[in-house]
């Protein structure tokens, strides 16, 4: 009779157990509840890498799934236009990306400024190189191999630069590169102390690693001083108010971004870059998310 009622008392408890595990198992893997789902745009300059990645961890801590997407400038602001790709924190306005805004703008949301007023590009060259505007390279064109060194041939700093070679008169050549490509090509040359032209944006680690100086640009080829942004699809405001609610209020300084390049300039993983910065600035991240 004890056996009995001992074996009536294990049975019951592995009934229990199993309904508890189902409990359980029903809560988490057997949810019907759809997960969330972002993706980012971005095209591979440095800073774009950076500011990308910090947003891909601040999106998983908001429980997102993320999808990154890496493209060229005209098919990113396309691919928004389209509803393709749900945002990108690194639009650069109003110069460097003007003929895509002019295309796409009316069918993009515009969010707000992320690095506000921080922004430029130009004519970048090593601080020994003895001249200082755009208007004086014809004269030492040999100096520089009668060659200025470009990033991908899309990109909005490479139309500006054919501008510049137009308005100025310059009898150089743009070499289509990569943003990799030209700081290769930079550091080699400052190594040996060889004049040199880049197409340069800042913020950008090159800044704070070689002493560098933007050509003046009197006749305003390059455009002025101008803010990176972040941009969205149409619609994302409606379909996921907590998405959009994110991206307006980040906001953070070209000090911040540049941390991040340097980092993974000097060797760390885009990952642990990101990681390093949003570890060290908790208060600003929660502020992002809306916890404070």
């Amino acid at each position: 009779m004890i056996q009995k009622k001992e074996s009536v008392l294990v049975l019951t408890g592995i009934v229990l157990m199993l309904c508890l595990l189902s409990a359980g198992c029903t809560g988490t893997q057997g949810s019907t509840e759809p997960a969330k789902k972002i993706s980012i745009g971005y095209v591979t300059w440095d800073c774009a890498i950076a500011s990308t990645n910090v947003m891909k961890q601040v999106f998983e801590e908001a429980g997102y799934d993320v999808t990154l997407i890496a493209v060229d400038a005209g098919p990113l602001f396309q691919a928004l236009a389209n509803g393709n790709v749900d945002f990108t924190t690194t639009g650069w306005l109003p110069h460097t990306h003007e003929r895509y805004w002019e295309q796409y703008g009316d069918r993009i949301d515009y969010v707000r400024a992320n690095i506000p007023g921080a922004a430029r590009i130009g004519l970048v060259v090593p601080t020994y190189v003895t001249i200082d505007s755009i208007e004086e390279m014809n004269g030492v064109a040999d100096k520089f191999g009668g060659r200025i060194v470009g990033i991908e041939p899309g990109a909005g700093v490479m139309a500006r630069t054919e501008q510049a070679i137009a308005d100025y008169g310059l009898d150089y050549d743009l070499v289509a590169s990569s943003s990799a490509g030209m700081t290769a090509e930079l550091s080699s040359a400052i190594n040996d102390e060889k004049w040199i032209a880049v197409t340069g944006w800042s913020p950008h680690w090159k800044f704070g690693r070689y002493d560098l100086k933007f050509l003046e640009d009197p006749k305003g080829a390059y455009g002025g001083a101008e803010d990176i942004v972040t941009l969205t699809r149409s619609d994302l405001k409606t379909d996921d108010p907590e998405a959009y609610g994110i991206l307006t209020r980040f906001e953070w300084t070209g000090e911040d971004i540049a941390s991040v390049m340097t980092d993974i300039a000097g060797g760390m993983p885009e990952e642990e870059a990101a990681k390093a910065w949003i570890d060290a600035n908790p208060e600003t991240v929660k502020v992002w998310l809306g916890e404070e």
